[in-house]
C-alpha cells in the first residue's frame, strides 16, 4: 500500500515556454516511466508533491493518471538553486515484490563512552545506499553508539538494518569514531628566540660578563713602566 497518493495529469507541450506556464499555474512538470510501461509526460501540483516529500524522500507514491495508477517514488527531483522551487521530477515505477536502490540518513544515537571521557565522536558517513522493497524503505537507519570508547571504531557491517534492508557499501567502511581532541601548539615568538642565548653565547646585544677572557683592564696585566 502506498504511503501517499497525488493526482496527475498528462501534458502534450514540451519545452521551457510551456514548462514556465505550468510552473506559474502552481504545478510541476514530470515523467512517468519504468517497468517496461510507456514514459507518461505529466503535471502534478506543486502543493501535493512539497506535502508527500516532506514525509521523506523515499516516500511510496500512488499516482492517478486518468484513471490509471502508478506506484512509483520520486526521483530526481530538480529545484530551482535560489528560490528552492520544484522545477522537474521524475516518478520510477515500482513493485512491492522487488527491492529498489535507495539512499537512507544515517543517525546515530546515545553519547558513547569516549566522549564522556574526553573524547569526540567524528561521523564519517552520514547517509548508506541501501536496497530494499519499496514499502520496506525506512526513513532513516539508526544505530547506538553509546558503548563506543576512545580509539573506537564502528564500521558497516556492525550497523542494526531493519529487517528487509541491505547496504550496498563494503562491510568494513568506516562509519565514525571517537578520537582524542587535537592539541594545538602555542605559535612561536621569533623574536624571542632570535634573543636568546645560543650555546652559551651573549644574547644579540648582550654586554660581556664582566672577568671575561676577552675583557681588558684599565691597568691592564703588564709590568709597571719606569
Amino acid at each position: 500500500m502506498a504511503d501517499a497518493v497525488i493526482s496527475a495529469e498528462k501534458r502534450t507541450e514540451r519545452g521551457s515556454r510551456p514548462s514556465g506556464r505550468i510552473r506559474r499555474a502552481g504545478k510541476v512538470p514530470a515523467v512517468v516511466y519504468g517497468l517496461g510501461s510507456e514514459t507518461l509526460s505529466v503535471t502534478v501540483s506543486a502543493r501535493e508533491l512539497r506535502t508527500v516529500l516532506a514525509s521523506g524522500a523515499n516516500t511510496l507514491i500512488t499516482l492517478q493518471v486518468d484513471g490509471e495508477e502508478h506506484l512509483a517514488l520520486a526521483r530526481q527531483v530538480q529545484r530551482h538553486p535560489i528560490r528552492g522551487e520544484f522545477v522537474h521530477v521524475d516518478f520510477v515505477r515500482v513493485r512491492t515484490d522487488v527491492a529498489v536502490a535507495a539512499e537512507v540518513a544515517l543517525t546515530l544515537t546515545g553519547e558513547p563512552e569516549g566522549v564522556r571521557s574526553g573524547g569526540l565522536l567524528d561521523q564519517l558517513i552520514f547517509s548508506i545506499p541501501i536496497e530494499a522493497k519499496p514499502q520496506d524503505i525506512p526513513g532513516s537507519v539508526e544505530h547506538d553508539v553509546g558503548n563506543l570508547e576512545i580509539g573506537g571504531q564502528l564500521r558497516v557491517g556492525e550497523l542494526s538494518l531493519p529487517s528487509g534492508v541491505a547496504t550496498t557499501l563494503e562491510a568494513d567502511v568506516l562509519v565514525a569514531q571517537v578520537v582524542l581532541p587535537r592539541v594545538v601548539a602555542e605559535p612561536v615568538d621569533e623574536e624571542a628566540v632570535d634573543g636568546e642565548a645560543v650555546d652559551g653565547e651573549p644574547a644579540t646585544g648582550e654586554a660581556p660578563a664582566s672577568g671575561s677572557a676577552d675583557a681588558t683592564d684599565d691597568g691592564g696585566s703588564g709590568a709597571d713602566e719606569g
